[in-house]
């Protein structure tokens, strides 16, 4: 006989219950007895209601973490040049501004360089504009070469400013007029990817990031759905998850996305599940166990899953009364989910069972009964 290791020794148990070999009916082996159980028994055992409940599923899948990709940037670079110096690694934490790297780039200085050529043109053009103006209203120089100037100024202001915009692209003020031009964090999070080292020369024309930084504050969790479970999935269900590095903790989100295509080679559809990640706990590429959590429509009487009793591979619950009706019950279980047994007869909504140290009471039941069938 399998039964539930008993948590109170039956010798102490023995103190507190008093039992009676007198003959019992059959509805209940106990019924018409005195303090089958007593005051002080009763303190230690806990009662629950059965209940109709809407039927939980739950679901276990496989998967890993990954970058909320809506919290990811990479950085490339603006200008072509050779880098001086890397001030961050894989794995730092970098707050919003803060600098990354230094390159010097010919680019930036002959930015500067064209600003400084322009700023003399626009003196230049300024200095004969206002000098045909002078002569124009005088009657020594004509109108038209009064507009060609004023058209020559307004040209080299417009140069200026196309410079200066370049320069703004290309880092505004964290650039300098000797070509250096400093790269600094556009978010906070942590750096993900470095693909640059001092002495690098890069270009601007380059595919290539030189950073990525990634915020985890919020990760997502990538879980695969095979084809057979596909209808117990759906956007909005609880999701409940734990990783290889922390077993004992879990996380809850929900499914945010579902796709509508299969995977050509696993033959799995891909779901997406939102997790607040505040601590930082959950890293990128952890491996994580998910547990997916739906309500069917259909109810069916439930009580919590602690109270079912296992003996002989048949399930039993205590059914208390009062503390002198108490029977044991074999009921027939759906299945379990969310801490909950569903029950498909043997049990009525709204009837008492004992969810506590229950396994001491259905032992001294059996033994209660033993004893009675000996003494016929």
């Amino acid at each position: 006989m399998k039964m539930q290791l008993l948590p109170l020794s039956i010798v102490v148990m023995g103190a507190i219950f008093t039992f009676s070999c007198n003959h019992q009916p059959k509805e209940s082996a106990h019924a018409g007895n005195a303090d089958f159980i007593s005051d002080s028994a009763m303190k230690l055992i806990r009662l629950d209601t059965a209940r109709w409940r809407n039927i939980d599923d739950e679901l276990k899948l496989s998967g890993e973490v990954s970058f909320d990709e809506n919290k990811v940037v990479k950085i490339y670079p603006f200008s072509s040049g050779q880098v001086l110096s890397v001030n961050v690694s894989i794995g730092d934490y970098v707050k919003s501004g803060q600098t990354l790297a230094t390159i010097k780039s010919a680019e930036v200085a002959g930015n500067y360089a064209d600003l400084s050529i322009a700023g003399n043109d626009i003196a230049i053009a300024e200095k004969d504009m206002q000098n045909k103006d002078r002569l124009y209203k005088n009657g020594i120089a004509s109108e038209k070469e009064y507009q060609e100037a004023r058209e020559y100024y307004n040209k080299a202001m417009a140069n200026a400013h196309k410079i200066k915009e370049q320069i703004q692209i290309n880092g505004g003020g964290r650039t300098a007029a000797s070509g250096v031009y400093i790269v600094t964090a556009p978010r906070s999070g942590y750096v993900v990817e470095k693909l640059i080292n001092p002495g690098n020369f890069i270009r601007n024309d380059n595919s290539t990031n030189m950073f990525t930084i990634g915020d985890i504050s919020d990760v997502w969790i990538w879980a695969n759905v095979y084809e057979t479970d596909i209808a117990k999935v759906k956007q909005g269900y609880a999701a409940f998850v734990n990783t290889l590095s922390y077993p004992d903790s879990v996380f809850e989100g929900k499914v945010d996305k579902v796709s509508q295509v299969l995977d050509p080679v696993s033959k799995v559809m891909k779901i997406r599940i939102v997790l607040a990640n505040r601590s930082g706990t959950l890293k990128p590429e952890m491996f994580a166990n998910i547990t997916i959590h739906n309500t069917e429509a259909s109810k069916m009487v439930a009580v919590p899953a602690s109270a079912i009793i296992n003996d002989n591979k048949k399930n039993y619950v205590v059914v208390f009364k009062n503390n002198n009706d108490v029977d044991s019950r074999e009921i027939k279980v759906y299945k379990t989910a969310g801490g909950y047994a569903y029950i498909r007869e043997g049990l009525q909504q709204g009837e008492q069972i004992i969810t506590k140290n229950q396994i001491l009471i259905y032992k001294k039941i059996q033994d209660n009964n033993n004893t009675s069938v000996g003494s016929r």
